[in-house]
């Protein structure tokens, strides 16, 4: 008999027995199992909070009571319980639900959630809302133990402490993030009593205690009292009650009872209180319990034995390329130091951290702090790589303009996953980068258009005296021959990849400039002469372009990230420094979030692919192009 069958809502949960509870874990355990190993995605988080979300939906009547989750990949079983189970399958595809929590898809989902650190903040805005309207419904924030390495959410406790509002906080303490959660906050949790077993003992205590009938109830409030400062002092409670939050755990998260009568009695409290929640990444997955990483964001994988499904031979990763070449470069230039945010091998930083472990840092998710950590290192002579997912980079703005740009400071900025980043959708494009890098004094921006510029790029930027950033894109390179050992490259130039004439000029950036050839070779047969240029500079760009400009008829600028102040933007300003006024296309991503999917869809979307050149050429020039329309 299936329990899960008849779950579509979180009411209907709260109506099965309590002895169904275990197995209707087991089944939306399977279902998540089931689905991430047929299409991939994120798993380890998810297994590890199925008994914690069906205590939350069991106790909590949502959305009346906001859940707020911190970052989506807690949320698989949230979205089970709440109406998605028949679309779960969908899952990070196009047209299908999202991998992250998402407002317009569920009242359920009370906050979007990409990025981590958030909940909290959130949570505490959505209470005092409530206590405004005089709505009485509760409101939960869930974050894990990798969340409190952000110092927003330290913020937020500090505020939430302050108000004394009637807000809980789960902890969801796995003791793992993407990568192994790092810091001395890291440390203390992994010193907690775990199991339940402080718990328990309060318990065992208070029921010997009852037992004496000739037991003052001085004696009994002193001995109490006596065992919340051992409490405190065994475990991380000290930090939380020091902000204003009554501190209950740690407590099994895996034990749905124990869960249930916690959230049941906190349910109760009216004062801000954190529970601590220990819980296993992977929980009922063998491999995914023994190697939590990999099974953090996995491809589609063998259930049976935990393999991935091998992928078709073909080119290294650009992250593994950019890796490679930076243990290369710290390898014979002792200033060359890295620094990520959680994501040692997100990045392709693991190499060189086991190739020479003193060089590297991971901060944990403190994107403000690795930035100004660089700048601090670049200060004394180093040349700090941070290296940031580009949609996590913008975290730290206000450091990269104050601590970094301002002071032109020699920190290099390497952006993975720039661009169109397929099926974690619009949280997680690298989008935005070009153009508000761009605006900022001092600061260098390129783009690499296959992964052995990527390798000469980042022999450039270690050699500048001021702040660069590169920016390249999710997944396999293109296949080229590595060319040598990584040199620097000629300062501020760009590079003509093809002359065939003047009757289009194709201005392309990063992997479009692939995309652009394409476009020239379909264009040829309609007779109409490009030249194909890979502008390798976003900023400053090559004047010499000018001179492309004023020779060809039209003249299209093509970027895989925003069109608002991008490199389309930066090409127009350009010529109006000179008084051009070019009959010129910008093809981009317009001013919408582009949804979920695979990369190739999501150009073709947004007109980024040969195709779309070749339409925007034709608009451009008026012209009827029946040959070249033909793929």
């Amino acid at each position: 008999m299936s329990y899960l069958s008849r779950i579509d809502s979180p009411a209907d949960l709260r109506g099965l027995p309590h002895e169904a509870l275990p197995q209707l874990a087991q089944e939306v355990r399977q279902l998540i199992l089931e689905t991430i190993s047929e299409h991939g995605g994120h798993l380890g988080a998810a297994l590890g909070v199925v008994e914690l979300t069906i205590a939350l939906h069991r106790v909590f009547d949502s959305p009346t009571d906001r859940i707020i989750w911190d970052i989506g990949h807690q949320g698989h079983a949230h979205k089970i319980l709440t109406g998605r189970r028949d679309q779960f399958h969908t899952i990070k595809q196009a047209g299908g639900i999202s991998g992250f929590l998402r407002r317009s898809e569920s009242p359920h989902d009370i906050f979007g959630a990409g990025h981590a650190s958030t909940s909290i903040s959130a949570a505490l805005g959505i209470r005092e809302a409530l206590r405004m309207k005089n709505d009485p419904g509760k409101v939960v924030a869930v974050i894990g133990d990798s969340g409190l390495t952000g110092g927003m959410a330290f913020e937020a406790l500090n505020n939430a402490g302050a108000l004394r509002r009637d807000l809980i906080v789960v902890l969801n303490d796995n003791s793992m993030s993407i990568s192994q959660t790092v810091g001395a906050l890291s440390e203390w949790l992994s010193r907690k009593l775990t199991g339940g077993l402080m718990t328990r003992w309060r318990r065992r205590v208070r029921s010997f205690l009852d037992a004496f009938d000739n037991v003052g109830q001085d004696a009994i409030r002193l001995i109490e009292r006596a065992m919340e400062t051992t409490k405190v002092l065994l475990t991380p409670g000290i930090l939380f009650e020091g902000l204003g939050f009554e501190y209950v755990g740690p407590i099994d998260g895996h034990d749905i009872p124990v869960l249930i009568d916690t959230f049941n009695d906190t349910r109760q409290m009216c004062s801000p209180r954190l529970i601590h929640v220990v819980t296993t990444k992977g929980r009922g997955y063998a491999p995914a319990e023994l190697e939590a990483s990999r099974f953090h964001g996995t491809g589609p994988f063998d259930l049976r034995t935990g393999q991935n499904v091998p992928r078709a031979a073909g080119p290294p990763t650009y992250t593994e390329v950019f890796g490679d070449a930076l243990t290369e470069l710290a390898t014979s230039d002792p200033r060359v130091v890295a620094i990520t945010a959680a994501m040692m091998d997100g990045t392709g930083l693991s190499k060189l951290a086991r190739r020479i472990p003193g060089r590297v840092y991971d901060v944990g998710i403190a994107e403000e702090h690795a930035v100004t950590f660089a700048a601090g290192l670049a200060c004394e002579g180093y040349r700090p790589v941070v290296a940031i997912y580009s949609s996590f980079l913008q975290r730290a703005f206000d450091q990269i303009v104050h601590d970094v740009c301002l002071q032109n400071l020699p920190v290099i900025f390497c952006m993975d996953r720039a661009g169109l980043v397929g099926d974690d959708g619009p949280t997680h494009h690298g989008v935005y980068d070009p153009s508000f890098l761009r605006i900022i004094p001092n600061m260098t921006v390129m783009a690499p258009r296959d992964e052995d510029e990527l390798r000469h790029m980042l022999a450039t930027a270690v050699r500048a005296d001021g702040p660069v950033a590169i920016r390249y894109p999710r997944g396999p390179g293109t296949g080229v021959p590595l060319q040598g050992p990584p040199a620097p490259l000629p300062w501020g130039k760009s590079k003509v990849m093809l002359h065939q004439g003047d009757d289009l000029a194709l201005l392309a950036v990063g992997p479009m400039v692939h995309r652009a050839l394409e476009a020239a070779r379909r264009l040829e047969a309609d007779e109409v002469r490009c030249t194909v240029v890979n502008a390798r500079f976003i900023k400053p760009l090559d004047r010499e372009l000018l001179q492309v400009v004023r020779r060809c008829r039209h003249v299209i600028t093509i970027e895989e990230s925003c069109l608002a102040g991008g490199f389309g933007s930066a090409v127009l300003e350009l010529c109006e420094s000179d008084n051009l006024h070019p009959s010129l296309r910008r093809l981009g991503i317009d001013d919408r979030f582009v949804p979920h999917g695979s990369v190739s869809e999501q150009r073709r979307s947004c007109g980024l692919d040969a195709d779309g050149i070749v339409e925007a050429y034709a608009r451009l020039a008026g012209a009827v192009l029946p040959r070249a329309s033909v793929v």
